[in-house]
């Protein structure tokens, strides 16, 4: 179903994190940006579709103005709202939001650090845009930041902290099927495997809160008011939204998924582990059977890799790139 095309070379390697790759389509100029993580560091690519020629960009994490070193950056996300679309990087100091080119940063907000050094690391993880004007952000301080983000320029503000994990936050997801009549529309999943359902707004409303079971829920995503959770166990997890019903779990990948991805068109679903493995699912939703079926599509083993992220290239799956631990390339396959 789908063959490995030429890599993309990277100016430094992946660090094993969660989700460590981001991908963001420039359809009128034919480009696709890509960024992945590596230790205080986010190295961009901007590739022509035909992987014939790129350009790189690396960007640091340092507090504006101020003569501290780079801290470790936890995660690298484009951001599409309808008016503008950033590039988010979080990290042990801050968050940092950049024109999604990486040329410009628009904006900085700083973490509470303490003076003295503590036994518990701080940290922002998780990156999702909701609907119109909003990003939000979690924390290792269990909480989830909401910004307002206006249409142009840097006026970026916080408007509310959301509070309802017990655990560090692990990743957020928005619904990515472009369905306005979905009730949730962001889902955020913590350390302890919980995952929480909300409602954007002026004010977020809590809709659920499914349960976890002492196992992290390492990434997730919300597609047609399903949830998709993946695991350090090798489990997915397929979840109604808004009632927590469990439609269907999937002994995916021997050991720890670290990405997951949905193609909002097709409803392909893309699972990486630390098992050397990719898979592709297809989700069929009926919702007049309220029913969820998971049929295994398509596997690639990437040799001796520990993979950390995985992401479609195009809304309909019709190519995806991988990336791995201490890997200085981004392996790209499309459809035969």
């Amino acid at each position: 179903m789908y063959h490995k095309e030429k890599s993309i070379q990277m100016k430094s390697s992946a660090s094993a994190l969660y989700n460590n790759l981001s991908v963001l389509r420039i359809a009128p100029r034919r480009l696709t940006y890509f960024t992945v993580v590596h230790a205080n560091v986010v190295n961009m690519v901007s590739a022509s579709w035909d992987i014939l020629s790129d350009c790189h960009r690396q960007l640091q994490s340092k507090e504006p103005n101020v003569a501290t070193s780079p801290s470790l950056i936890m995660q690298a996300a484009f951001c599409v709202l309808p008016s503008r679309n950033l590039l988010v990087v979080t990290s042990q100091k801050g968050i940092q939001m950049y024109e999604s080119d990486g040329s410009i940063m628009v904006y900085w907000h700083a973490l509470d650090v303490p003076e003295t050094p503590t036994a518990q690391a701080v940290f922002a993880r998780g990156i999702a845009a909701v609907w119109d004007n909003y990003i939000c952000v979690g924390l290792c301080s269990c909480g989830i930041l909401v910004f307002d983000v206006p249409s142009k320029g840097s006026n970026i503000t916080l408007s509310e902290v959301l509070e309802a994990h017990k655990e560090p936050i692990t990743d957020l997801a928005p619904e990515c099927s472009g369905i306005k009549e979905c009730i949730a529309d962001l889902v955020s999943a913590d350390d302890g495997g919980a995952l929480c359902v909300w409602k954007s707004g002026e004010e977020f409303q809590l809709l659920n809160k499914i349960g976890g079971f002492d196992m992290t829920c390492s990434s997730v995503k919300l597609w047609k008011g399903t949830v998709v959770a993946g695991y350090g166990t090798g489990q997915i997890r397929l979840y109604e939204a808004v009632t927590g019903i469990l439609h269907a779990e999937v002994n995916a990948h021997a050991r720890w998924i670290y990405s997951l991805d949905i193609a909002p068109f097709s409803g392909l679903l893309l699972s990486a582990a630390e098992d050397s493995f990719v898979r592709v699912w297809h989700l069929t939703v009926t919702p007049e059977s309220n029913s969820v079926e998971v049929t295994h599509l398509h596997v690639e083993c990437v040799t001796d890799t520990q993979i950390c992220g995985a992401k479609f290239c195009d809304g309909d799956g019709y190519a995806f790139a991988v990336t791995g631990y201490d890997l200085n390339e981004i392996i790209h396959y499309t459809q035969t």
